[in-house]
């Protein structure tokens, strides 16, 4: 995979640090966040979990990032979380497993989706379960032609978690979900793209550029309006009209409260593009 840029904020980490789970840096308003586990396909461990919970945290409260683009090292994007540490097994204590899923899984992919900036998901590789799932809770979605995502759960015998029974039917409607879920198949980057799971498939060696020249363009927009228009659409599958009214009049009035609102209006006055700022 084509080398995301290196700022001068990336601090080099040892190989085996928390911090090295998860390459980050921040450029031109734009953080990048690469999982590095290459030798497991990035399979999430609860140490890279924690890492990535922070750093969406993080980048959703800093007014220096406008943009996030999520990618991984190597041949996979994410091969979903680790099992090899033996946590799947053995005797566990009623409530164990809902209590882990409350306080891990579902915590990265609510972070993803409350993150108050537009995530990008570069897709370079495999993405299985959670780690398909942590792609499809990502605002736009690029995928490399070799990439594939795939719904593992049922080939363990397993229920989809991670929040794949609330992403799959608000993406692609339920019959469509149920059969990616219930044979686990492995979908294709063109396919995952003609069913809308994916904006767009490129060469993997544009991947990275693709992903950097959207990630750019969204660094430089109005950066509180797409934070409140990610909000509206989110919600909007869960409310009913009149709720779903309420709340886009209220982010609205929010909005233009903004410096960038009182640009975009300048500049359509003046006749000139806009030079929003984030704030």
């Amino acid at each position: 995979m084509t080398d995301y840029p290196r700022a001068s904020l990336l601090t080099d980490k040892p190989e085996n640090s928390v911090e090295s789970l998860v390459r980050h840096a921040t450029d031109n308003h734009v953080s990048t966040f690469t999982l590095n586990r290459p030798e497991s396909l990035n399979a999430i461990t609860p140490d890279l979990r924690e890492r990535l919970i922070q750093l969406f945290s993080e980048a959703s409260a800093d007014p220096e990032v406008r943009a996030v683009v999520l990618t991984g090292t190597g041949r996979g994007f994410c091969a979903g979380a680790d099992l090899r540490g033996g946590g799947a097994t053995g005797e566990r204590i009623p409530g164990d497993v809902a209590r882990t899923l409350r306080l891990g899984a579902q915590r990265l992919i609510a972070a993803v989706l409350d993150c108050e900036k537009p995530v990008i998901a570069a897709v370079n590789g495999t993405a299985a379960g959670l780690g398909a799932h942590l792609a499809l809770a990502c605002d736009l979605v690029l995928a490399a032609e070799p990439a594939r995502f795939i719904e593992v759960f049922v080939r363990r015998g397993l229920v989809p978690d991670g929040g794949g029974a609330y992403l799959l039917p608000r993406l692609l409607g339920p019959q469509r979900a149920k059969e990616l879920m219930f044979f686990g198949d492995a979908l294709t980057a063109p396919d995952a793209e003609r069913l809308g799971l994916v904006n767009r498939v490129v060469p993997a060696d544009e991947l990275a550029k693709t992903a950097r020249a959207w990630a750019d363009r969204l660094a430089a927009g109005p950066t509180r309006a797409l934070a409140l228009t990610k909000h509206l659409v989110n919600t909007s599958l869960d409310t009913d009209r009149a709720t779903a009214f309420a709340a886009e009049a209220a982010a609205q009035e929010i909005n233009m409260t903004t410096a960038d609102s009182r640009e975009g209006v300048s500049s359509f006055v003046e006749r000139r593009e806009p030079r929003f700022r984030g704030r």
